[in-house]
């Protein structure tokens, strides 16, 4: 367990650690002392329990306690060649993209499914899902709903779509071209949406896009419009092929996706080519 970010409620962090403990996992914590204003820690503290949980070799899996806000903070001391070669599967959303992202950038993989604080609230499939996964079983493909028919294929990348934008002209932004990019939000009025949504489209970064997936976009409604509308009209307007639908994100449910992966848009379904661990990642 490691805080990359926000400060995390004590309760609902061990629910979530009853969680893995049901499940036979044994937990080892590097969290910081305490909370540090917004963040869980110190930016030395929480960095420092990043690279310790990568380097202890009886860690198997890293599991972010929260999102929030922090872990961007993090990336000029990160040090992701290190992280990217222990092979070991960060697990998290939210605030988490930005590592994600810096982990992708280096061609590691990584996943995006529930915080500690999320694993106690989730339903049964959502946790099969995620322990098989880091089981290293290949995800099942999950249905959607076509926004824009056809095929493509790329490695899965994206995440929150408010702090990918914040890494744009940073070396830890990824190449997107070629991919498949998923992309979900949480809190953003419908404006605000469109506004990061343009953001992203004048900056030339979407031009190479293989094709979009879009999670839950939960608590961004208004008066005006419905944000799964607004986001369905904005993405659509790109031409590519687009399934949406998915409970991935800040929803009720979270199903677990492996990023940086081989995943293929087809016929209505998100495929995943390869698991955590296939032979011959990079």
């Amino acid at each position: 367990m490691v805080a990359p970010s926000g400060p995390f409620p004590a309760d609902r962090y061990e629910r979530g650690r009853a969680v893995l403990e049901a499940r036979g996992f044994r937990v080892k914590e590097f969290l910081p002392s305490a909370p540090h204003r917004y963040l869980a820690g110190t930016d030395e503290e929480r960095l420092a329990g990043l690279h310790a949980a990568f380097a202890d070799p009886e860690v198997r899996a890293v599991f972010a306690a929260r999102g929030g806000y922090g872990a961007m903070r993090l990336l000029p001391g990160l040090d992701v060649a290190a992280i990217a070669a222990s092979r070991k599967a960060l697990v998290g959303f939210s605030d988490v993209t930005a590592l994600h992202l810096a982990l992708q950038q280096a061609g590691a993989r990584s996943v995006h499914g529930p915080v500690v604080t999320r694993l106690g609230e989730e339903p049964p499939e959502a946790l099969d899902r995620l322990f098989a996964l880091l089981a290293g079983e290949a995800p099942a493909p999950l249905q959607g709903r076509t926004l824009v028919p056809g095929s493509a294929r790329g490695r899965l990348l994206g995440g929150n779509l408010s702090v990918l934008t914040r890494l744009i002209g940073t070396r830890w932004m990824p190449s997107l071209a070629g991919c498949l990019l998923l992309v979900e939000d949480v809190g953003e009025r419908p404006y605000r949406l469109d506004r990061i949504w343009s953001h992203l489209e004048l900056t030339g970064l979407l031009d190479g896009v293989a094709g979009f997936v879009l999670g839950d976009f939960t608590g961004c409604d208004d008066a005006s419009v419905d944000a799964q509308t607004l986001m369905a009209e904005l993405v659509a307007a790109a031409g590519k092929p687009t399934l949406a639908g998915f409970p991935i994100g800040h929803g009720d449910v979270h199903l677990a996706v492996p990023l940086g992966t081989a995943a293929r848009i087809e016929n209505g379904t998100l495929h995943f080519d390869e698991g955590l661990q296939d032979e011959g990642r990079s």
